[in-house]
């Protein structure tokens, strides 16, 4: 992996904003999907809704004719229930009160790309499923915190980490974090977990995508025949939670938001 540091790019300012139109347009999609998911509906129907979006404006969906060990990837979302951690597949599987719902949703706008991801609630959940997606949630906001220039890489991964220890999850290590910019999966690798080293030194231009994935038991997983979907080995349930941002001389930018708060974020104890 030493070699791929070579594609490790700074965006300017300008970049950043065309970025943040691509972040703006997921969120808004994250956003009507939360509103039109109900129990009975399809992953299928939910992907069409995103599809229609994602086109309608003008953009790309992302992940279509993404390689993968089932072949190119054909939709515009993916979509996770339960114990399946990432890149569940749409299709003819009907949504049930109860479950958690994870929405990964990647789109290009003017060859730029925005990626994010939110778990979402079914109906009424037990407090420790509530907790997890809630725990996972502020795990990314931690991690996103501690992307302010001067910091390293590991200092994200600690961060979203010491979430997850004082909570006792599991924390998926196979699938981590990582680069955005002109393609969705850029280096630098952003783990969720504290590695040997500190990694690479954050700067303004750094733009990143930072996706913690907790489970309530082991962070083993395996993948389903369909060569995509991802579950968790011992059938626990898993939540997944991503942003897009950018490091900025102010600290970490979120660029996959339409929120009214400030887009930049003051890490823990700078106040």
């Amino acid at each position: 992996m030493r070699g791929l540091e070579r594609r490790v790019t700074l965006k300017s300012r300008s970049q950043i904003e065309r970025m943040a139109v691509a972040g703006r347009l997921v969120a808004d999609v994250l956003d009507r999907l939360g509103q039109e998911l109900r129990p009975g509906m399809t992953t299928l129907q939910l992907d069409a809704v995103a599809d229609e979006m994602i086109r309608s404006a003008g953009a790309t969906p992302s992940f279509v004719g993404v390689p993968g060990r089932g072949g190119p990837y054909r939709h515009s979302t993916c979509i996770s229930i339960d114990d399946e951690v990432v890149h569940g597949v749409p299709g003819a599987r009907r949504i049930a009160e109860g479950q958690i719902v994870s929405v990964d949703v990647g789109a290009i706008v003017d060859r730029w790309h925005g990626d994010a991801a939110r778990t979402y609630l079914v109906g009424e959940v037990p407090v420790a499923t509530r907790r997890l997606v809630e725990t996972t949630r502020a795990a990314m906001m931690a991690g996103i915190a501690a992307a302010i220039p001067g910091n390293h890489l590991s200092d994200i991964s600690g961060a979203i980490e010491d979430v997850a220890l004082d909570a006792g999850y599991g924390v998926v290590r196979a699938f981590v974090g990582h680069g955005i910019g002109n393609e969705m999966h850029e280096e630098p690798q952003v783990t969720n977990y504290r590695t040997t080293t500190r990694g690479r030194r954050l700067e303004p231009g750094l733009c990143l995508a930072i996706e913690p994935m907790f489970t309530l038991g082991s962070h083993a997983v395996e993948i389903k025949p369909d060569g995509w979907t991802v579950v968790t080995a011992d059938g626990s349930l898993a939540a997944h939670w991503e942003h897009s941002i950018a490091v900025t001389e102010d600290g970490p930018r979120v660029l996959t938001t339409n929120r009214p708060e400030p887009a930049v974020l003051l890490p823990a104890g700078a106040f």
